[in-house]
């Protein structure tokens, strides 16, 4: 990539910073002002002013940093050592004029910090699938092949890389497949099943993990990829002493129409030519307290969206972690599978 793809100009707008951080897959953009360097935005940066209740029309000039980490093309050497120590993303390398001449990364093995989340994943994986169908005629959800190895595979590799070493699948649909392939693969971590006997949701299926976990959780779906720092998500987490933490990712819906509003009176109060819709969506994963699985009623079904609706009544503190929306991965119809494929493909 070329240094101008990272760079983007002060009166942007955080969607489009957005939008750009996931073309680049990075997580940081150097921000320009009279094209000269100025400032960094991350996507931390974003998350935060969002957290805050920042309007999502806001302009980069509103969220970045201007006393953004550089070094001069004189120190380069000392590049990925100053990474380290600082733990940040990317480091620009600037002339004497302020402009950045190249962008050193932490990609290198050597440079990148080791993630130690060493927290149980629990797994969703009793579904029909019946979005999937055919597919899910021969094989559970949880094992159809993403690639080379089933999605549920995916994720517990990603979790497993970031420290994760014990899995609970909650089983129902052809259990005894995903149990198979388990025991035949060679893995370096653990899987335990909770196997129900009538479907129970996706929040129900916990119960069934009573007095078997004990700390902090993370909770999947089985048919998601998030392409996000896991350790940073716990850690967020824990600093804002949640119940449950969902993540959301954002969503940009252009309407190809155009969209027309209504006065009072009967008349075009406005209209808007294909406008743009920006939210925020549940991707189907949690970080969740363990109190949650001991204060579950036994067998009973239910959703854990609902489980969320409850606690939230109950004054207890349910907080989001936002996440861009290139981030996410679902895999829940047959075009969306596909191009899960594609990108995992380009990825690995």
């Amino acid at each position: 990539m070329e240094v101008k793809e990272f760079l983007i100009d002060e009166e942007a707008s955080m969607i489009e910073a957005m939008e750009q951080l996931d073309k680049v897959a990075k997580k940081v953009l150097f921000v320009m002002k009279d094209n000269k360097f100025t400032a960094a935005i991350t996507d931390g940066d974003i998350r935060r002013w969002i957290l805050k209740k920042g309007s999502l029309e806001a302009k980069v000039n509103n969220i970045a940093n201007y006393n953004p980490k550089f070094i001069t093309k004189k120190e380069k050497h000392n590049a990925k050592d100053y990474l380290k120590t600082h733990s940040i993303e990317a480091l620009p390398i600037i002339d004497d004029e302020k402009n950045i001449i190249s962008i050193v990364f932490w990609n290198d093995e050597e440079v990148k910090p080791q993630s130690n989340l060493n927290v149980p994943v629990v797994i969703m994986a009793g579904g029909l699938g019946t979005r999937l169908y055919p597919y899910t005629k021969i094989l559970p959800k949880p094992l159809i092949p993403i690639g080379e190895i089933p999605i549920v595979e995916h994720i517990m590799n990603r979790f497993n890389q970031s420290g994760s070493e014990q899995f609970y699948l909650i089983v129902n649909h052809k259990k005894n497949m995903i149990k198979a392939y388990f025991n035949e693969i060679a893995k370096n971590y653990k899987v335990d099943y909770a196997d129900e006997d009538n479907p129970l949701g996706t929040g129900g299926g916990l119960s069934l993990l009573k007095g078997k976990i004990n700390s902090t959780f993370v909770l999947s779906n089985c048919d998601i990829l998030i392409d996000e720092n896991y350790e940073k998500m716990y850690e967020y987490h824990k600093k804002e002493k949640n119940l449950i933490t969902m993540v959301c990712s954002l969503k940009n819906i252009k309407i190809p129409y155009g969209v027309i509003e209504i006065s009072e009176t009967g008349e075009i109060d406005s209209m808007r030519e294909k406008p743009e819709l920006s939210f925020f969506t549940n991707t189907g994963m949690y970080i969740v307290e363990p109190r949650i699985i001991e204060e579950l009623e036994e067998n009973k079904a239910v959703g854990f969206p609902d489980i969320i609706e409850y606690y939230k009544a109950k004054g207890e503190k349910i907080g989001v972690y936002p996440i861009s929306e290139n981030s996410w991965m679902d895999m829940g119809q047959i075009d969306e599978m596909e191009e899960m494929r594609r990108r995992l493909e380009r990825d690995e």
